[in-house]
């Protein structure tokens, strides 16, 4: 994995720009099977980038819909040399990730949390693989207090058109 200062002595976003514009997918995981759509956009002269998420999940076809919404903001920490995660949920909790690694091909990225605000004890991860430009996988994983990361959703995003 490439250190993550090496992307932002060029350009902070560097790993991040195949991000930018408005997905559609399926996903499935511990709260079921459902669809996913989510958008990227820089905001303030590409201070930040600011991400919105809406996703329904069925348990069965006769269950009522479970619809999940975040919306969040990256920033570059120049103190740090990182790139940290806010991540506001309609569950009333916060995630606060680092860009912890960066593939050498930039086509795998990993965020951990470094805190959880209103979910004490818990940690999450979220590692996204790029197939192209227009196609994303991401995997979460949730590890409750004590215990190891599980995954707890999975996502196969494409880029709307």
């Amino acid at each position: 994995m490439l250190a993550i200062s090496a992307f932002a002595q060029s350009d902070q976003w560097a790993a991040l720009r195949v991000f930018e514009g408005k997905w559609e997918g399926i996903t499935s995981g511990k709260p079921g099977a459902g669809t996913t759509s989510r958008e990227y956009r820089f905001e303030l002269n590409e201070k930040f980038l600011s991400q919105r998420d809406t996703s329904v999940y069925r348990q069965n076809p006769t269950a009522k819909p479970f619809e999940h919404e975040d919306f969040g903001v990256l920033s570059y920490d120049t103190d740090l040399k990182k790139v940290l995660w806010r991540q506001f949920h309609s569950e009333g909790f916060v995630n606060e990730y680092s860009l912890d690694s960066v593939s050498a091909d930039g086509k795998s990225l990993v965020f951990i949390t470094t805190h959880i605000e209103n979910l004490p004890g818990f940690r999450a991860k979220k590692l996204y693989h790029i197939i192209s430009p227009d196609e994303i996988d991401e995997t979460f994983y949730l590890a409750p207090p004590g215990k190891d990361f599980e995954v707890y959703t999975v996502a196969h995003l494409r880029r709307k058109k």
